[in-house]
């Protein structure tokens, strides 16, 4: 899969394509629907399946602080990845910034779309609005679309028990800690990637020593203390899930900073892996985060916290 930042001699070199727009933040069954769509139309025409990913998310770039927006399900590099699996041929990462705010409905079709991508078709929900004010609806494409020849499709819609699965559907489920209907809903179990970076070394003073996750969210899907299973992307161990206890959230406890972390504890283990990339699969929640009094009662917290994840997983094993 190819990434793009701008479409300069896009059409040069492959003449015309197929599109679809959007966040695509999750990659859930939902969007997987519009992306069958897409291949299916690319294939047809012998074009290439694009997506045009906005970001940063709008409501990011228009939130008053980090925390005043939606929570992203996944991160650029883990959207990329997603896409890729799903047999997207190119990503045009489509800046959202002051210019692209600005920029009137009609010269987003024209300068965009048309001149470059060279739509042959696009693949689109009808509630789809963009451009200055967000004045560009369907409406507005299906009159280009009659004048310039490209071919307008309606997205597909997905639903769950009469329920139509979004992102937003997703993010209010793993909120709840239903991570089965999450599972299904994304057609995977939840998971965070991030590389190991070096923490303060808390937890290998309080004695749970933890790997630390770097994140590049502004607002986090998740919050407290979690059973996970992580996967480590190397060679030697790609095939093995090991278990832990995760910590996602701003430790109030030892600081006052609102940068997200993500900590985990893996049992039974004491390999290095600093500068791993890793994959925690959230499984079950086991409490909320919360602040306490002092490290002591934190150490004994984490203590039981870290027997629940055990006693969690122990059900599951074979006798």
């Amino acid at each position: 899969m190819r990434v793009i930042e701008n479409t300069d001699g896009f059409r040069e070199e492959y003449g015309a394509c197929v599109a679809t727009i959007g966040k695509f933040d999750g990659v859930h069954t939902g969007h997987q629907l519009i992306l069958q769509q897409l291949r299916g139309k690319a294939a047809e025409l012998g074009l290439p399946a694009v997506v045009i990913l906005i970001e940063p998310h709008p409501e990011e770039f228009f939130a008053a602080s980090p925390r005043n927006c939606p929570a992203r399900l996944s991160e650029l590099e883990e959207k990329l990845e997603l896409l890729q699996a799903q047999g997207v041929d190119i990503v045009y990462k489509l800046r959202f910034d002051a210019a692209l705010q600005g920029l009137s409905a009609q010269a987003y079709i024209e300068n965009i779309l048309i001149d470059g991508l060279g739509i042959a078709a696009l693949i689109i929900g009808n509630d789809f609005r963009f451009g200055n004010q967000r004045l560009g609806d369907f409406a507005l494409l299906e009159s280009y679309a009659g004048r310039e020849g490209f071919e307008l499709i309606e997205s597909a819609s997905c639903e769950h028990e009469g329920v139509r699965i979004s992102s937003t559907y997703v993010r209010q489920q793993l909120q709840a800690g239903n991570f089965d209907l999450v599972e299904l809903l994304l057609n995977r179990p939840y998971a965070i990637s991030g590389t190991v970076v070096q923490g303060q070394q808390l937890g290998r003073d309080l004695g749970f020593p933890t790997c630390n996750v770097k994140l590049n969210r502004k607002c986090l899907p998740l919050h407290g203390v979690y059973a996970c299973e992580v996967q480590v992307d190397n060679a030697d161990m790609a095939q093995r899930l090991l278990k832990g206890a995760a910590n996602i959230g701003y430790r109030p406890t030892v600081s006052d900073e609102l940068r997200p972390v993500l900590e985990v504890h893996l049992l039974d283990f004491d390999s290095d892996i600093y500068g791993e990339r890793i994959t925690v699969i959230f499984r079950k929640k086991i409490r909320e985060e919360r602040k306490f009094e002092n490290l002591q009662a934190l150490q004994t917290c984490i203590a039981i916290d870290v027997q629940t994840v055990r006693d969690y997983f122990a059900k599951d094993m074979p006798l």
